[in-house]
């Protein structure tokens, strides 16, 4: 498949984008474009869901959202720089850079917060949503972690809340104690692919965004987005949407819930024996899940 890449203008800085291009082309076939989480883990860990390019004859677009992977980074801008509004621009910038009218949304946690963001808007030429393992609010979020922790062996909920509490989230006993939640709950694969590896590897280089708008990890959340909710929002959600998450995800049923219980036309689908990417733990299908999903409102608008 023809894959391109370019620098597209957004302001003052730059955003990575990646264009997949299907061989043949579907009739009718609108573009999708990936949202990927964090906020800051950059494209890499999403990038198999290209594949739907060949698989649907649809062109797939994947960005670095700004301040991560190849896009501008801006380690100096201050906590209140980073806010949905910035990333819903930064989304429209793109598209308008590509010239494209006609489109589906697929964010992946953070980035499935993102595109319900953008939903909201009601934006014309957005025909369907897919919300992937993310969270209606960081509330339930947090709630959902709790609940998790509290299954973990005792010696690893004590050094998950003896260092949360000396601040010493960087002691290699807490990463330790990190790393088994996220193999329960984040990615279940063994060894751990290398796409979310890079994901990460990027992220912890530099942290900017991950670390204002979440915090530490997945599960001590106490950056900008602690607050964040768009529940009382989603009714103006006016698109087809699917929502996705894995059975062992750390995005738990409780906290997409809202989503299912009020966007107007919406559909939902757990994953078997899979965590939050369950794109990378069941990706034929998931792609197939999703595929499905597209290929029944292309003709929407």
């Amino acid at each position: 498949m023809p894959v391109e890449t370019k620098m597209v203008q957004f302001g003052d800085y730059q955003t990575w984008v990646q264009i997949t291009t299907p061989a043949t082309a579907k009739d009718g076939a609108a573009p999708l474009f990936v949202l990927h989480g964090g906020p800051g883990m950059a494209h890499h860990y999403v990038a198999n869901i290209a594949a739907l390019a060949a698989e649907t004859g649809r062109t797939v677009i994947h960005y670095d959202q700004i301040g991560c992977g190849a896009s501008t980074h801006l380690p100096e801008a201050p906590a209140d720089f980073w806010t949905p509004a910035l990333f819903i621009d930064e989304f429209h910038a793109v598209r308008n850079a590509l010239g494209i009218e006609r489109y589906h949304l697929l964010g992946q946690s953070w980035g499935g917060m993102l595109g319900a963001e953008i939903a909201v808007l009601q934006p014309p030429g957005l025909v369907s949503l897919s919300i992937c393992n993310s969270p209606a609010s960081m509330e339930l979020w947090m709630a959902g972690a709790a609940e998790l922790r509290a299954q973990l062996p005792a010696e690893v909920q004590d050094a998950l809340d003896r260092h949360e509490a000396d601040d010493t989230v960087t002691d290699p006993e807490y990463l330790a104690a990190t790393d088994e939640f996220y193999r329960r709950h984040v990615c279940r694969v063994v060894p751990t692919p290398q796409d979310f590896v890079d994901t990460v590897a990027q992220m912890e280089a530099e942290p900017t965004v991950y670390h204002t708008m979440n915090g530490p990890n997945e599960f001590h959340v106490v950056g900008t987005l602690r607050n964040w909710s768009i529940i009382d929002r989603l009714p103006s959600i006016a698109v087809p949407t699917l929502v996705v998450a894995g059975e062992f995800d750390e995005a738990t049923p409780a906290t997409w819930a809202p989503y299912v219980a009020h966007i107007p036309d919406v559909v939902s689908h757990v994953f078997p024996d899979t965590s939050h990417c369950s794109h990378l733990e069941k990706p034929e299908e998931f792609r197939a899940v999703v595929a499905a999903f597209l290929a029944a409102h292309d003709t929407d608008i």
